[in-house]
């Protein structure tokens, strides 16, 4: 079912992005019906059937004495307008999940029909064999009905089973966390940059460095640079940090991240399909069509949720390094050192040689 998902769901993105449908040959000459008449087709009989309660309450044609069954069907049928109108918000609220940038394609794809019929994009009209019913359920709930060519049976949603999710915090359609987002406020949490690196978004400024704490030195206090060839026999300085320091300090908050990211596990789920699974850079993902999705490493939301605490620990170890590969190791290559003197370009040769000969007179090597 993962591939059917996925084959199904960026062929429909690509269809919707596409102008392809109006130059198919007769598309525009032909009438579209998407006049669906959602309420209308609920209701029509809706208005005889309350006459025909009120009249049994009159004339004490009632099943007791109370008419206590006539009551409570006047009153369901009194409440279902306002309850379909929520119904129908919530329906519409949680399909729009799957217009969202980074929608994990591995989600079920009726998802994305449904709301392509909801919505009357092109290709799900009547004309296309689709359709969608509303239905008033004898126990006071309703139930949307979509159908259509794609599906290989109903896709049916319950009104009372929709807002127990939501009321419990979780949802019909699993969203993608904002990646850059949970990065970023990790970038400001750490403790590796001074608080005056940040703007007041809470973004790094674009000059932003590494705390001094955490730069490499030698014994006698002066900085342990890195020489780099720059090219034409020439070379410079950059700094050099304690990456184990830096790992150190950043691991309890991190581990708090990933906790209150897997409070969510459905979120965690389309965060790993889309972001973590393949390590991939936030280059790579950027050259893609579609952002990276986990393919045959994918987590089917039905199959793995609950998430044991193998898949915990593969998650909280692919987070740990999508953030340092990301977001924090940038931080440390290249930099130039912040003693101006130290930062001129110098002949490479004089100073591999230089800094040998330093390396032997501090270990008494000579």
């Amino acid at each position: 079912m993962e591939d059917k998902n996925i084959k199904y769901n960026l062929l429909i993105k690509q269809m919707l992005k596409s102008d392809a449908i109006a130059y198919s040959p007769g598309y525009i000459s032909t009438p579209t019906d998407n006049e669906f008449a959602v309420f209308n087709k609920a209701y029509q009989n809706i208005g005889k059937l309350y006459a025909e309660l009120k009249s049994k309450i009159q004339n004490n044609m009632c099943f007791d004495d109370n008419c206590t069954v006539e009551h409570e069907q006047l009153m369901r049928l009194e409440q279902a307008p306002v309850k379909s109108i929520e119904f129908m918000e919530n329906i519409v609220g949680e399909l729009a999940v799957t217009e969202e940038e980074t929608y994990d394609v591995n989600n079920e794809y009726k998802f994305l029909v449904a709301h392509c019929i909801i919505n009357k994009k092109p290709g799900f009209s009547k004309n296309d064999g689709y359709d969608v019913i509303l239905n008033l359920l004898n126990d006071g709930s309703q139930e949307i009905v979509f159908i259509g060519p794609v599906f290989e049976e109903p896709f049916i949603v319950n009104s009372v089973t929709l807002s127990t999710l939501l009321d419990a915090g979780t949802s019909m359609v699993a969203s993608t966390p904002k990646v850059d987002i949970l990065m970023d406020e990790l970038l400001k949490e750490v403790g590796v940059f001074a608080i005056e690196m940040f703007d007041k978004e809470g973004k790094l400024l674009p000059n932003a460095r590494i705390k001094e704490e955490f730069v490499l030195k030698t014994p006698d206090g002066s900085y342990d640079y890195e020489i780099i060839d720059i090219g034409n026999n020439k070379g410079r300085n950059v700094l050099q940090y304690d990456l184990d320091k830096i790992e150190r300090k950043v691991e309890p908050f991190m581990n708090a991240e990933i906790a209150g990211v897997l409070q969510s596990e459905q979120e965690a789920v389309a965060l790993w399909n889309v972001y973590l699974a393949q390590e991939t850079s936030i280059e790579e993902d950027d050259q893609m069509e579609q952002n990276a999705n986990a393919g045959s490493m994918a987590w089917n939301y039905a199959r793995v949720l609950p998430l044991n605490q193998s898949n915990k620990n593969k998650f909280s170890t692919h987070f740990k390094n999508y953030f340092f590969k990301n977001y924090l190791l940038q931080f440390t290559k290249n930099q130039l050192p912040t003693v101006p003197q130290d930062a001129a370009v110098f002949d490479l040769e004089e100073a591999k040689s230089a800094k040998a000969q330093k390396f032997l007179d501090d270990n008494n090597l000579n």
